[in-house]
């Protein structure tokens, strides 16, 4: 069990797998605060056990006096700016948030004494993958500005981990998806861009349509093709890796993924399955998306004691619909108290 001193920081705790990963970490036995700026986050999907701290991630003198006053063992890096074409648009924007944001936030971790940093980074630096699962030791060449922005971010926190007597994890995550199975937290995104997400948005009325991005890519039925890890899954996976390097110091970097991919048509026939027809259009491929990522998984499985629960595509889908649906339910009650 965890010591009394064993506290984290969770930076975009308020998120979709902040939020989730706040909740794995309190569900061991940890203190947990939560540092957002409810830009993209929502107040509602902190635990109402953690210590909720709002302010933004590039008010660096904040950051640094909620450092020096809690004095985590360590912090849990989530903040950051996710949406692949978005930074094709605005790479400065990402830019930015992503990389010169978590250059401050790496520094004032070094100085306020945090032992152990975990990053969460993507299979985006990647780039194109082909069909085979991708290994950590592969080549590097993200092929949008998100993908560099982690790329640059993941390099950072190596030198200056090794330079300041830090350990750190990074853990590279293929398509998150899913909602914890108790519905205390999950996916609130406004205008969501994750497919299963509005896939069961679609499912229960919440939007019209699903546009499918393409259907000419190198694969078996033409649609891309991503490996889906369940969001509390991954979340345990943060808490493995936490307990690892806090005891062991060091640095991990890890795939995180199941080992295996469906494609957005079998994602979609998953989603009918469960809850009937949603409407579906194709459209153009859109910039900065490869046709198939995978991950290799074996270095996360052979490093942490890491046993997912929900591995089938069906089991994940079922997650994020039952969210969605509470979703739905609650909106009327909403509006009638508003």
């Amino acid at each position: 069990m965890p010591r009394v001193s064993d506290k984290v920081l969770i930076t975009g705790g308020a998120g979709y797998i902040g939020s989730h990963t706040a909740w794995a970490f309190l569900d061991r036995g940890y203190r947990v605060v939560v540092l957002d700026d409810l830009s993209t986050g929502f107040e509602s999907s902190v635990p109402a056990s953690a210590r909720f701290v709002r302010t933004r991630l590039d008010d660096i003198g904040s950051v640094r006096e909620v450092l020096a006053a809690e004095r985590p063992a360590g912090v849990i890096h989530f903040a950051g700016s996710t949406v692949v074409p978005e930074s094709v648009a605005e790479p400065a924007r990402y830019y930015t948030n992503n990389t010169a944001n978590s250059l401050a936030l790496f520094d004032a971790c070094a100085e306020a004494g945090v032992g152990t940093v975990i990053f969460s980074s993507t299979a985006a630096v990647y780039g194109i993958t082909g069909s085979a699962p991708v290994a950590e030791t592969a080549p590097t060449a993200p092929i949008s500005p998100y993908g560099w922005s982690k790329l640059f971010t993941e390099r950072m926190l190596q030198d200056i981990a090794q330079a300041r007597g830090m350990s750190a994890g990074i853990l590279r995550y293929f398509n998150v998806a899913g909602a914890d199975g108790q519905l205390r937290t999950g996916q609130l995104t406004r205008g969501a861009t994750h497919l299963i997400k509005v896939a069961v948005e679609c499912a229960v009325g919440a939007r019209p349509a699903i546009e499918v991005f393409g259907d000419d890519y190198d694969t078996p039925d033409g649609t891309c093709v991503r490996d889906f890890i369940h969001v509390s899954d991954l979340a345990e996976a943060h808490v493995l890796a936490f307990e690892r390097l806090h005891a062991d110091g060091g640095q991990l970097l890890l795939n995180c993924g199941y080992g295996r991919g469906y494609s957005v048509r079998q994602v979609l026939d998953t989603v009918t399955a469960l809850a009937g027809p949603i409407a579906a259009r194709h459209a153009s491929r859109r910039p900065g998306d490869a046709p198939s990522v995978v991950a290799d998984t074996r270095a996360l499985r052979n490093t942490l004691p890491w046993s997912p629960r929900y591995t089938d595509l069906r089991d994940i889908v079922a997650t994020a619909l039952a969210w969605e649906r509470a979703q739905q339910s609650a909106r009327p009650r909403l509006a009638e108290s508003a």
